[in-house]
């Protein structure tokens, strides 16, 4: 992980083809387990982990090409995770500036969502939330507060593939209810994990985090 900034932007600026990519991986880093679910990989990286968001924006106005729904949905997360009157500005400006065909994307408009409700936009966020369609288990996982018992129930209900984002959703979303239902979920899924996914520090921070809500100290301590 990237701790010196003026390192990284010296790097930075010896890139002389910088594309979205790399854009993302040098400037920006998610700040929770749900958003890091959907964007592991920006664990390597330094700008919003060292309370730099603003150099994150600088060099977004730097940019020469269009931002793709992986991008507005980043720079939505960026936003979220500081809130100031200037990224306030710009978040809502790239929100309605996004292309129309970008609203079909759950992901990118949960992102646009929470970003919303940290700017305590709560009319726009509902406005946002409600053009949704189709609402899945990531969506109510990604919004994470309040929406836990959702998730757990849309779990139960709908056969869903068990991949490293899934796992992530339902043990996030069990540590934050933490109620029998919960419990009951949480510690089912957990024992029948395949043994290469509790390699996965992401996983198992989660499923940690979860054990440790549920005061299950010591399975926490056997299971990895």
């Amino acid at each position: 992980e990237c701790k010196d900034i003026d390192n990284a932007m010296r790097l930075f600026s010896t890139i002389t083809d910088k594309s979205n990519y790399i854009y993302i991986q040098l400037c920006l880093k998610v700040n929770t387990l749900l958003e890091i679910f959907i964007f592991k990989y920006l664990l390597s990286t330094g700008l919003i982990t060292n309370n730099m968001a603003e150099k994150v924006f600088d060099l977004l106005n730097e940019m020469k090409i269009e931002p793709n729904q992986f991008t507005f949905t980043v720079l939505f997360n960026a936003c979220a995770a500081f809130n100031n009157d200037r990224i306030m500005k710009i978040g809502k400006k790239l929100l309605t500036e996004m292309p129309e065909n970008y609203l079909n994307n759950n992901i990118t408009l949960t992102s646009a969502f929470n970003m919303l409700m940290k700017f305590g936009d709560v009319e726009s966020s509902e406005r946002i939330f409600g053009s949704i369609k189709a609402k899945d288990i990531i969506t109510y996982g990604y919004v994470g507060n309040g929406m836990s018992e959702k998730t757990l129930t849309l779990f139960e209900q709908i056969d869903i593939e068990l991949d490293d984002v899934t796992y992530i959703i339902v043990f996030n979303a069990c540590a934050q209810l933490c109620n029998n239902q919960a419990m009951k979920i949480g510690t089912k899924l957990l024992a029948k994990m395949p043994e290469n996914y509790r390699n996965d520090n992401i996983i198992s921070t989660s499923a940690i985090d979860m054990l440790m809500k549920f005061g299950d100290v010591k399975r926490a301590e056997q299971s990895f």
